[in-house]
């Protein structure tokens, strides 16, 4: 499972792009990322409610999973989907690769894991793919750099929940631990959708595949893999999958959405590819 989990999870997160591009047709952003994570919240409970699983498997560390929560999933979905109405996904998945980078910079200091020059050759590498594959559309405007600031704070709340995670949750249960996150995701995003958006929602078929794929597929199969690598692996090695998310997507957007796949994009996805190899790599 360890040995599937990033592939696996490169493979969902780059698809939330796509189902999310197709759900805000529809819906306002904010609204969006509340449904995802209402349903994702409750799926959690009613598993721990069903298999009569004790809050006590927590050892009172469910405040720290509730901050690891609302910075990986709130902070991050709620920018991001903001973002993505304004901008093109690509962009937004390039400022999201910035993570591997920033939380291997930090993971020193923070967490005491320490990277090999070939890692770090790795990083360097994974970042040069990604600028190949998105180009210069990310500076195209004003409009485009407002959006990529509010995606890079999003980037931000995920590399301080992905360190947090490194020094207070790694002993915590994961079914226990990611139920707590996703509640406290939820609460984060209702409240931020009542305070600083007027909802609306057009409910298509689309919309409903949209919200339920991000919410169950991604937020609950993908971030539980995210945690599971963090617990299994240190920080620079999970977060290094992040480099093939834009590859990957632009890959599934010719696949689903007959979208023109460049030369460049091939390019950037093997450079990436090859980067976040060499962060993974062991001796």
């Amino acid at each position: 499972m360890v040995r599937v989990a990033p592939f696996v999870f490169v493979l969902l997160w780059s698809s939330s792009f796509i189902a999310a591009r197709a759900g805000l047709w529809h819906l306002t952003p904010l609204l969006f990322v509340a449904v995802r994570l209402v349903i994702s919240a409750a799926v959690m409970l009613a598993v721990m409610l069903a298999l009569r699983r004790s809050w006590s498997a927590l050892r009172g560390q469910w405040y720290h999973c509730a901050v690891v929560g609302v910075l990986t999933n709130s902070v991050l979905l709620l920018t991001a989907h903001y973002a993505m109405v304004h901008i093109g996904a690509a962009p937004i998945a390039l400022i999201q690769t910035l993570n591997p980078l920033l939380t291997a910079l930090l993971a020193w200091p923070v967490l005491g894991e320490r990277l090999r020059p070939l890692q770090w050759l790795g990083l360097l590498l994974g970042a040069a793919g990604v600028v190949l594959i998105v180009g210069l559309a990310a500076v195209a405007g004003p409009v485009q750099l407002d959006g990529l600031l509010l995606s890079a704070a999003g980037v931000v709340g995920l590399c301080c929940g992905t360190l947090y995670f490194g020094r207070f949750c790694r002993g915590v249960p994961l079914l226990e631990g990611t139920t707590v996150q996703l509640l406290a995701a939820a609460a984060a995003s209702v409240l931020a959708t009542w305070a600083f958006e007027t909802p609306h929602a057009e409910w298509t078929h689309g919309t409903v595949a949209a919200v339920l794929w991000n919410a169950i597929a991604v937020s609950l199969g993908g971030m539980a893999l995210y945690y599971l690598m963090l617990v299994r692996g240190t920080a620079a090695r999970a977060t290094a999958n992040f480099y093939l998310v834009p590859g990957t997507a632009a890959l599934l957007a010719w696949l689903l959405l007959g979208e023109r796949l460049s030369a460049l994009t091939v390019l950037g996805l093997a450079v990436s590819s090859i980067g976040c190899w060499l962060v993974s790599h062991r001796k």
